[in-house]
C-alpha cells in the first residue's frame, strides 16, 4: 500500500521535533525574563472515563503481544544510543505489556506496509502514528485514544493577549504554516485575525520573534519542544487554548489492531486505563514532554 504513508500519516508532521531535539537544553539554563513567574506545572492529559471500568479478559487469553513501531518518529518512537528502539510509544508498549503481565515483542518496521502487517496479523499491534481515519478503521482497529496533539498559539513574553478568543484577537498578525489545518483552522474559526501564511515553521517562528506577528498558531507538541530549545531563547510560552477540534487536528493516538483482536483490544484498553490511574502516563509523558503542550 504505497499511498498509505501520505493519507495516513497526519502526525509525521511531528517529523521536525527530530530537529529540536538536538538542541534541547535544561529548563533551568535558559535565563528567565526579570519578574516572570515560574512557569505552571504542564497538564496531564486524560482521555479516559472515570465512570468507565473495563473488565479484562480471561488470562490467557493474550499470550502475548508482538509490538511494531517506526524509528523515525521522535520523540514517540526513535533509536536510542544503545542502538534499541525508545520514546514515548516504546515505553508505553512495555508498561502495557507490565501491566497485563505478559511478554512481548516491539520490533521496528518502515512505516509504508505497516497497517498491511497489521491488517495481516503479521504483527499484533501498532504505535506508529496511523491516524484515525474512515478509510482506516475499514482496516484496521484502534486502542482507546491515550493522545492528541492540540493545536495552540504562542505568543512573545511580555506580549500576551489578554483574552484568546474570535473577538480579543481581531485585527492580530498570527504567523500560521500555509496549507496546513491551522491556517484553515484560523480562517474558519478566528476569521477576524490577520493570518501571515508562511512556507515553513522556522519562518514562522522567526516572524514571531521578529515582531512581525503578534502570535503563532501550529501544532503543539512541536512547539512544546521548539519553546524549550535555544532557538527560542525563553522568546515566548503557550497563550490560550489547547485547540482539538477533530475534523481539523482528528482524533489523535491510537494503537493499531487487527478488525477481530476484541480480547486484545480489551486488554490494552483496560491497561491504558489502570496507567493513567497508576500514574505511569503522567510519568511518561513529563518524561518526554516536560514542556506540556495542554
Amino acid at each position: 500500500m504505497t499511498s498509505t504513508k501520505r493519507r495516513w500519516r497526519a502526525a509525521r508532521l511531528l517529523g521536525p521535533v527530530a530537529l529540536v531535539l538536538a538542541t534541547l537544553v535544561p529548563a533551568a539554563a535558559l535565563p528567565a525574563a526579570a519578574g516572570q513567574a515560574s512557569p505552571p506545572a504542564p497538564i496531564i492529559p486524560n482521555f479516559w472515563d472515570p465512570a468507565r471500568r473495563i473488565e479484562r479478559p480471561p488470562a490467557g487469553s493474550i499470550p502475548g503481544i508482538r509490538f511494531a513501531t517506526v524509528d523515525d518518529f521522535p520523540p514517540f518512537s526513535f533509536i536510542g544510543p544503545d542502538g534499541q528502539p525508545t520514546g514515548f510509544n516504546v515505553d508505553l508498549a512495555r508498561a502495557i505489556c507490565v501491566e497485563l503481565m505478559i511478554a512481548c515483542t516491539i520490533q521496528v518496521r518502515p512505516y509504508d506496509g505497516l497497517a498491511d502487517a497489521v491488517a495481516a496479523k503479521r504483527v499484533d499491534a501498532a504505535l506508529a502514528g496511523i491516524a484515525i481515519t474512515p478509510e482506516s478503521r475499514r482496516m484496521l482497529a484502534f486502542s482507546d485514544v491515550y493522545l492528541r496533539s492540540p493545536a495552540r498559539f504562542v505568543a512573545r513574553r511580555g506580549a500576551e493577549p489578554a483574552a484568546v478568543s474570535p473577538a480579543a484577537l481581531a485585527g492580530r498578525t498570527v504567523a500560521v504554516r500555509a496549507g496546513t489545518a491551522h491556517e484553515a483552522y484560523l480562517a474558519a474559526l478566528f476569521p477576524t485575525v490577520k493570518r501571515l501564511a508562511l512556507a515553513d515553521d522556522a519562518a514562522v517562528r522567526t516572524a514571531l520573534r521578529e515582531q512581525k506577528a503578534d502570535l503563532l498558531f501550529g501544532d503543539g507538541v512541536q512547539l512544546s519542544f521548539w519553546l524549550q530549545s535555544e532557538a527560542a531563547g525563553a522568546c515566548c510560552g503557550f497563550v490560550g487554548g489547547p485547540y482539538l477540534e477533530q475534523r481539523f487536528f482528528g482524533e489523535g493516538f491510537a494503537i493499531a489492531l487487527p478488525k477481530d483482536a476484541t480480547a486484545l483490544r480489551t486488554g490494552i484498553d483496560a491497561a491504558l486505563d489502570a496507567l493513567y490511574d497508576r500514574g505511569t502516563f503522567a510519568e511518561l509523558y513529563l518524561r518526554y514532554f516536560p514542556v506540556g503542550f495542554f
